[in-house]
C-alpha cells in the first residue's frame, strides 16, 4: 500500500465532504468530529455522487436519495442503499491529507460510476 497525497488539510474542513483523485482514483474526502475520511465517490444504490452529499451523524449521506454510509467502514447504515462503499485508510502529517491504495485498487480504478448501456 502507497499513501498518495491527495489534499492540503485545509481544503477539507469540519463537516464537509469533497471530491479528490489519488492519480487515476476518484475518491471522497471528509472531516468529522476532528478525523479525515476516504470513501469511494460513488453510491452504491444508483452511482449518486457522495462528495455532493452531506455528513450526519451516523456518516455520509448521499443527496439523491438519503442513503448514509459509515465513514469508518463503509457500511450502509440507511436505506435505500443495502451495498457498502470502499474506504481507503488515512493519514495526516504535515498539513497534508494522505490517503492509502493498493496497485489493486489503481488498477480497477476503483468503484466508479456505471456505463449506461444504450
Amino acid at each position: 500500500m502507497e499513501f498518495v497525497r491527495v489534499a492540503r488539510s485545509g481544503q477539507v474542513p469540519e463537516g464537509y465532504v469533497r471530491r479528490f483523485f489519488a492519480g487515476e482514483l476518484e475518491i471522497a474526502v471528509a472531516r468529522l468530529r476532528g478525523t479525515a475520511y476516504a470513501t469511494s465517490n460513488y453510491c452504491t444504490h444508483l452511482d449518486c455522487l457522495l462528495s455532493s452529499g452531506k455528513l450526519v451523524d451516523e456518516g455520509i449521506g448521499c443527496s439523491c436519495h438519503g442513503s448514509v454510509f459509515d465513514l469508518e467502514t463503509g457500511d450502509a447504515v440507511c436505506p435505500p442503499a443495502t451495498e457498502p462503499i470502499r474506504t481507503y485508510p488515512v493519514r495526516e502529517e504535515d498539513g497534508d491529507i494522505f490517503v492509502g491504495i493498493t496497485e489493486e485498487d489503481v488498477a480497477s480504478g476503483g468503484p466508479r460510476r456505471r456505463k449506461v448501456v444504450r
